[in-house]
């Protein structure tokens, strides 16, 4: 019996328990300096100068400046932003948002740096702050005044506004929804190590991506990648944020850079307050939409517009709209799109990938507008749906993605039926007939996400060791994901050998000779296939060794994996079982016959679903309570039921959140007024109910696994359907639109304008 596709505990969850992960923290390297951040207090300002004089009188504090660094801007990545936008690693001339560094603190000790810092005295010269992505886009006040625009970025679709896109269309509906900025929040803060020793510089990182931001800092640094080595330990949870090289993350490079510049190690770990202000920040797009349809329900036209604000420096986010435009079309089979994004600069801290990286956004934006269309029919939300969705696979959507399978009618049912659609509508009319306080709101969300957008590959290696035991090695990282199972049951699967003797090796450049690291769901069905392909070949290999110890033809060698063993067809005895086998190789030399490696170029899959939520809101004080949450996620093979359940858990969270709880703001000085967790509304567990997963599976024919992402379908199927439910409640009062987040307050005033 195979162990893939059984509900098998995460290999690695005992070391967490115990209380014995390692993380950045607990590898710092003897007698390593700190490192302090001087930052802005100032969202825009110009810096007349910098005053370091009183922090270096105690003993042991150097501070440095802009001036004492001699490092170029980082970035823009080559997505062909504006070059004069680029990130200086320190604030030289201008400070564009709260928290940019404008020093750096190097001390004995923690206590002392953060002493030293508030003694480095800066004297600006304020400039206009812009925090409003609309007012960015007038070109009123430049954040860069060579670039002559704050326009980052934009993508327009070859035909864009056509005269005649809602032609033939008896119902148009247009709306507003708004993708608030959110914070990441992972519960290990950023966390940074450095070590220069004979010409070679080690970086400790907590990080998502070893391999790529080893690159990155080492060609920061004028250094070849081979003079830099990443180790990247435990990581307690990144979201997309923790990606040097993508993120403009450049606290990590000047770490590394003063380790060999000091020759001396460093360190710096991030504090919550730090984290709020310097982590890159997701979502914070304005969608505006248009969907046209015939009066029975078919949706003929739908368009999008998009404004994006990526921060005060275009990175990855400055992209993300582009994600957006090519996942606009959802499940819905459209006929004419017409998606395009335009992307500013505003005086805020920098948007980068969060949780679903600009496929939320699309999502959020046609469940609502799908929901909006409904009713103005007067029609059922599930029924308009239904008569939508693409059927026949693959597809290409008039937006330009190409759906690889999929079976949207199955996942709607299956949603419709283990909430109990019909009942939940009818327990709604009975309070609206009643004229409750307490009014139920039943929420729909029909999803499509793209996973490995990029169509990246990943290396896989497996090595049989004397002891006839498996490590796997591989070019992707877990930081929460539970790769550490998953790799070791294809592996095992494979070669006949228990779960417990197969161990995954990951996260030291050193080590692994490439990788791509996580993000954007792709590990499993890229990672995963590589090193299934990897053992495959071991296999092979070993049945070539196998016929030399037992005088016979390789092709007449098999491999019994439900006992580990290898004999001839037809002939169970004599026979070798690994540890045998693995101990005559290596008395014969012959051990890298035992190991192999393979690298697997994947394709972007689509994952999908269905979430149903149901709510209660109080009319009268507008607080919101989430009852239920059925989410169908369909995520093709699944290699192990109970991960890709708790991905899904962890994915809901932080789509529930932001649907009713969390929003990041600004004053209009560009002041975070949401800088910690008193004023952030981080939910916990208390304020979340049990989610109801539901599996089903359709497997892809983009890789030999069959399987699709996980780690961003639930984030992305949430929010429209919590959404969506809180609209539903409220439409006796003749309420279509609530912003984001749907808490009491947004809620209450969408009301009271309703009434008004």
């Amino acid at each position: 019996m195979s162990i893939l596709g059984n509900r098998v505990l995460r290999t690695e969850d005992d070391r967490f328990l115990r209380g014995q992960g390692r993380y950045v923290e607990n590898l710092v390297p003897e007698g390593a300096a700190a490192v302090t951040f001087v930052r802005s207090l100032l969202a825009h300002a110009k810096i007349n100068g910098i005053d370091k004089s009183a922090a270096e009188e105690i003993p042991g504090v150097k501070v440095l400046t802009a001036d004492d660094i001699d490092l170029p801007p980082f970035g823009p990545p080559p997505f062909g932003f504006p070059q004069d936008m680029g990130r200086p690693v320190v604030a030289k001339d201008v400070v564009r948002f709260v928290g940019e560094i404008i020093a750096v603190v190097v001390s004995e000790d923690r206590a002392t740096g953060a002493d030293a810092a508030e003694l480095v005295m800066v004297d600006y010269d304020p400039l206009p702050v812009v925090v409003d992505p609309e007012e960015a886009l007038k070109d009123e006040n430049l954040l860069f005044p060579g670039a002559g625009t704050n326009v980052a970025a934009r993508t327009q679709p070859p035909a864009a506004n056509a005269a005649d896109l809602f032609d033939g269309c008896d119902v148009t509906v247009s709306g507003r929804l708004v993708s608030q900025r959110m914070a990441p929040c992972p519960l290990e803060p950023r966390s940074t190590a450095a070590a220069f020793e004979d010409g070679r510089l080690t970086i400790w990182l907590s990080t998502q991506t070893p391999h790529q931001d080893r690159d990155a800092i080492a060609g920061m640094l004028g250094m070849e990648a081979t003079e830099v080595r990443v180790v990247a330990p435990d990581v307690g949870g990144g979201f997309g944020a923790k990606i040097v090289s993508s993120s403009g993350l450049t606290e990590e490079i000047l770490v590394s850079w003063l380790a060999r510049e000091l020759g001396r190690p460093t360190r710096w770990t991030e504090t919550r307050s730090e984290s709020m202000l310097a982590l890159p920040h997701g979502r914070a797009m304005q969608l505006n939409y248009t969907i046209g349809g015939t009066k029975d329900g078919k949706v003929l036209a739908y368009k999008l517009d998009v404004l994006a604000d990526c921060g005060a420096y275009p990175t990855l986010g400055a992209i993300l709209a582009g994600l957006t435009s090519l996942m606009s079309s959802g499940v819905y089979d459209i006929p004419r799109i017409e998606a395009e994004g335009t992307t500013v600069v505003t005086n805020t801290t920098q948007i980068a990938a969060f949780r679903g990286a600009g496929r939320p956004e699309a999502i959020q934006v046609i469940e609502c507008a799908i929901d909006r269309f409904a009713a103005e029919l007067g029609m059922d939300p599930a029924e308009v749906r239904r008569l939508n969705y693409v059927q026949e696979f693959p597809h290409t959507t008039a937006s330009g993605a190409n759906y690889d399978s999929g079976d949207y009618t199955g996942a709607l049912d299956l949603a419709l039926r283990s909430a109990g659609y019909d009942e939940l509508r009818a327990e709604q009319k009975g309070r609206r007939d009643d004229g409750a306080t307490k009014q139920l709101g039943i929420g729909l969300s029909s999803y499509v996400e793209i996973t490995n957008p990029l169509g990246e590959g990943e290396l896989g290696e497996v090595e049989v060791t004397p002891d006839g035991s498996a490590i796997v090695r591989t070019g992707s990282f877990s930081h929460g994901q539970g790769h550490e199972t998953s790799f070791a049951m294809i592996v095992a699967e494979r070669l006949g050998l228990p779960l417990e003797k197969v161990t995954v090796h990951k996260g030291d450049t050193d080590e692994i000779a490439t990788g791509t690291g996580t993000y954007g769901s792709k590990s499993l069905q890229i990672g995963g296939t590589a090193t299934g392909a990897a053992a495959e070949t071991v296999v092979d290999q070993a049945k070539k060794l196998v016929a030399d110890y037992l005088e016979a033809n390789p092709e007449d060698v098999v491999l019994d994996t439900g006992l580990g063993r290898f004999h001839v067809v037809g002939t169970p005895e004599p026979s070798i079982a690994w540890e045998d086998l693995a101990q005559r190789a290596e008395g014969d030399s012959r051990m890298d016959e035992l190991k192999a490696s393979n690298e697997f170029k994947g394709q972007p899959t689509f994952p999908f679903g269905t979430h149903v939520a149901v709510v209660e809101v109080d009319t009268e004080t507008g607080e919101v309570e989430l009852q239920r949450m059925v989410c169908v996620d369909d995520a093709g093979t699944l290699i192990n039921p109970m991960l890709a359940e708790g991905q899904v858990h962890g994915g809901v969270a932080i789509g529930v959140a932001q649907a009713l709880y969390e929003h990041y703001t600004f004053g209009e000085d560009g002041t975070p007024l949401t800088g910690n967790f008193v004023s952030y509304a981080f939910p916990s567990a208390a304020e979340l109910p049990s989610w109801e997963a539901v599996e089903m599976e359709t497997p892809t024919p983009a890789n030999p696994l069959g399987a699709k992402g996980i780690g961003e379908s639930g984030t992305i199927g949430s929010t429209p359907a919590v959404y969506n439910a809180v609209v539903d409640a409220l439409a006796p009062f003749g309420v279509t639109e609530v912003d984001m987040p749907a808490n009491g307050e947004n809620v209450w005033r969408a009301i009271q304008e309703a009434k008004a």
